[in-house]
C-alpha cells in the first residue's frame, strides 16, 4: 500500500469516531496552547525589560556607594564618591565618552498656587543626557558655566510641564523648589512610563553643584552616584575595569580588600533580567508541557482501543496481503495526525490567547506597554514536539496491531 493510500485509510479511520478523536486530542490542544501562550508571554516580558534597558542606554555604567552590613543585614551607603572622583573617570578612563555626578534632590516645586513634588529631582552635570541617550525637546541644557557657578536653573519633564505650565510656554519661567526660584531652560524629551509604572516625565534636573550649595546647603563635595557612558557597548567592560582601578587607586583599596564603592553596567542588568525571564520562561513552559504527556497518554490509550476494536479489520488486511510494517504504519499516521490536528488548534487558541493577554494587561497596567510578542519559533518546536508526542506514544498501539496473528484476528469477536 502507497504512503498516501495509507494516510487516507488513517484519516478515515478517525473520522469513524469524530467524538472520540475530539476527546482525544484536547490534551494535546491545551498543551500547545499553554506552551505558546507562557512562552508568549515571557518573551514579551523580556523584550520590555529590552527596551528599557535600551531606553535608559547600552553602555550605561552606574557607579554607586558601597552598601555596608551589620550583623548581615544591608544598613546603608558609606559617603565614598566625590564629583573629583567622577571628573578622575572622565579624565583618566580611555573607554568613558561621558560622565555625570547624581546628587539627590527632594523639594516641593510651586508656581503661582500650584505645587507638587516630583517622582524624581536630580543634580546632574552637563553631560547627563548623553550618558542616558535622553535629548531635549524644546529649549536646551544648562552649561558648564552653570555648574560651576551653581546657578538656579533647570530642565523639566513633559509631567512637571503639564502640572505647572498647562497653557504656557515654560522656557524663561520661573519655579520655587525649597524657595529658591529657579529658571526653566528646558523641557526633556517626553519617555512615557517605566516598567514599574512610574512615570519618567515626572522629573526636574538641576546643575548638582546648584542641589549642593542652594538646596542641601553643604559644602562637602560627596555625591551619590556616579553615571557613566561608555563610548561603544562593545567597550563597556572595558571601562568598568578602568573605573574599578582608578577608584580602587584613589580610594587606596589594597588588592583583597573590599572597595568602598560598586560598579554596575547595563549589560550585567541585561544579563541579570534575560537569565530570570529566560527561567521563568522555561519552568511555566514545563509546568504547560506535562498536559502534553497526559494528552500523549491518552492518545495510547484509544489507540490501544482503536486496535481491539478493529482486530477482525486487522485480520482481513493481513489475510489480502498487508504485511505488519503496513499495518504498523497505519496506526503510526493516525496517532501522529491525531497530535498535529491538536497541536495546530492548540497553535492557533495559543496565539489568541498571547494577544489577549498582552492586551489585557496593557488595559490595566501604568506601567510601560507590553509588546505583542508570538514567539513562532516556540509554536514550531511545539508542533514538532506535538507531532513526537503522537509518534512515541502512538509506538506501542502500533506495534502490538503489526504482531497480531491474522488467524487469531480473524476468529477475534
Amino acid at each position: 500500500m502507497s504512503f498516501l493510500l495509507t494516510i487516507a485509510v488513517a484519516v478515515r479511520a478517525l473520522l469513524r469516531n469524530k467524538m472520540r478523536a475530539t476527546l482525544t486530542v484536547f490534551g494535546i490542544v491545551i498543551g500547545i496552547s499553554a506552551v505558546t501562550t507562557m512562552v508568549s508571554v515571557g518573551s514579551s516580558a523580556g523584550q520590555l525589560l529590552q527596551d528599557q534597558l535600551q531606553s535608559i542606554g547600552t553602555n550605561f555604567i552606574v557607579v554607586q556607594p558601597s552598601f555596608e552590613k551589620r550583623r548581615g543585614v544591608q544598613s546603608g551607603s558609606l559617603p565614598s564618591l566625590t564629583d573629583d572622583d567622577a571628573k578622575a573617570i572622565g579624565r583618566e578612563c580611555g573607554s568613558v565618552l561621558a560622565y555625570s555626578p547624581l546628587v539627590f534632590g527632594v523639594k516641593p516645586v510651586v508656581r503661582s498656587n500650584t505645587n507638587m513634588q516630583p517622582k524624581e529631582m536630580w543634580g546632574v552635570g552637563v553631560d547627563y543626557l548623553r550618558v542616558r541617550t535622553w535629548e531635549i525637546q524644546v529649549g536646551g541644557f544648562f552649561t558648564e558655566r552653570d555648574e560651576r557657578a551653581g546657578n538656579t536653573v533647570c530642565v523639566i519633564g513633559h509631567t512637571v510641564v503639564r502640572e505647572l505650565f498647562p497653557a504656557d510656554n515654560p522656557i524663561g519661567q520661573q519655579i520655587r523648589i525649597g524657595n529658591i526660584p529657579f529658571t526653566v531652560v528646558g523641557v526633556l524629551g517626553k519617555k512615557g512610563a517605566s516598567l514599574t509604572g512610574d512615570d519618567q516625565d515626572n522629573i526636574v534636573l538641576m546643575p548638582y553643584t546648584t542641589v549642593k550649595k542652594r538646596l542641601q546647603g553643604t559644602s562637602f563635595n560627596n555625591v551619590n552616584a556616579i553615571l557613566v557612558g561608555a563610548r561603544t557597548p562593545e567597550l563597556i567592560d572595558t571601562a568598568r575595569a578602568e573605573i574599578q582601578q582608578l577608584l580602587a587607586d584613589r580610594h587606596g583599596i589594597a588588592i583583597g580588600q573590599k572597595p568602598d564603592f560598586e560598579v554596575v553596567t547595563s549589560a550585567q542588568l541585561s544579563e541579570l533580567f534575560g537569565t530570570i525571564t529566560g527561567i521563568m520562561t522555561a519552568l511555566l513552559a514545563s509546568i504547560a508541557g506535562i498536559s502534553l504527556l497526559v494528552g500523549g497518554v491518552g492518545i495510547m490509550n484509544i489507540m490501544l482501543v482503536s486496535v481491539t476494536e478493529r482486530t477482525r479489520e486487522i485480520g482481513i488486511r493481513m489475510a489480502v496481503g498487508a504485511r505488519g510494517r503496513d499495518i504498523m504504519i497505519q496506526f503510526l499516521i493516525e496517532s501522529v495526525v491525531l497530535s498535529c490536528f491538536g497541536g495546530a488548534i492548540g497553535l492557533a487558541l495559543g496565539i489568541g490567547a498571547s494577544v489577549g493577554i498582552m492586551r489585557l494587561i496593557n488595559s490595566i497596567s501604568t506601567g510601560a506597554e507590553w509588546p505583542i510578542v508570538v514567539s513562532v519559533p516556540a509554536g514550531i518546536a511545539a508542533m514538532i514536539f506535538a507531532a513526537a508526542v503522537g509518534l512515541i506514544f502512538g509506538l506501542y498501539p502500533a506495534w502490538r496491531a503489526s504482531r497480531l496473528d491474522p488467524i487469531d484476528a480473524l476468529r477475534y469477536e
